[in-house]
């Protein structure tokens, strides 16, 4: 089925969060949209563009020519916005007894959008071919944190992820160690921008993350795009 849309289970009055897939000719007037299959996204009309497998871009008037599955996210209402916490949003510590109580990092509800076939090594830029696929489960949440916010340096993931920013400024930074000191990339997460993954493959269902983080320079709410094993 063409254009099958339905809505994310983090949207509200707040945000506009809507799947589409199998997308031709899709209007979209004012989002950004995040290409969430290992194929490429086609935007455009008269001049048609390419957005590679699991990247962003923000169309205003725009189009998806061809897609086999996307994420229109859009924040429509600011004010207020971080009062997510009363709308269902759940504060990270209550999930990590470890996390700093003084952080305000706030996850939406999860949606589990369906199967995804991949080589992971495909998906971290580790070779360009696929040699061997695999089934993942893709889950998507939404994060909101105001300005200056230190979303906590770790390095534990059970599965592929990456990110994109949907509103506000903020940035994907890798340490050296659990220490902000040892910082040594800083990677600009602009409205509308899909990040390179930072996991390595290390072997079957098996994957090794530097020490990272989020950093919010401004009030900022970020795409969190997960591929479960």
């Amino acid at each position: 089925m063409q254009n099958a849309t339905r809505n994310l289970a983090f949207a509200d009055e707040f945000i506009v969060a809507k799947l589409v897939e199998n997308a031709v000719d899709y209007d979209v007037h004012d989002a950004v949209v995040v290409n969430l299959s290992p194929t490429v996204m086609v935007t455009g009309d008269e001049h048609p563009a390419i957005v590679p497998a699991w990247k962003s871009t923000w169309l205003k008037g725009g189009k998806i020519k061809s897609a086999e599955r996307a994420a229109l996210i859009k924040v429509v209402k600011p004010t207020n916005l971080g009062g997510c916490m009363f709308r269902g949003w759940d504060w990270l510590g209550n999930r990590i007894r470890s996390f700093p109580r003084d952080t305000p990092l706030y996850i939406s509800a999860q949606d589990e959008i369906g199967k995804v076939s991949l080589d992971p090594r495909v998906f971290t830029n580790e070779r360009a071919t696929s040699k061997e696929p695999q089934e993942f489960t893709l889950k998507l949440n939404l994060w909101w944190s105001p300005g200056d916010t230190d979303c906590f340096i770790h390095n534990e993931h059970p599965f592929l992820e990456t990110h994109t920013q949907i509103h506000g400024i903020g940035r994907m930074q890798k340490f050296k160690q659990r220490d902000q000191a040892t910082i040594y990339e800083d990677v600009l997460m602009p409205t509308g921008y899909s990040h390179d993954p930072f996991c390595r493959v290390t072997g079957h269902n098996e994957w090794t993350y530097p020490w990272h983080r989020y950093y919010a320079d401004t009030d900022s709410v970020w795409l969190a795009v997960e591929l479960h094993p």
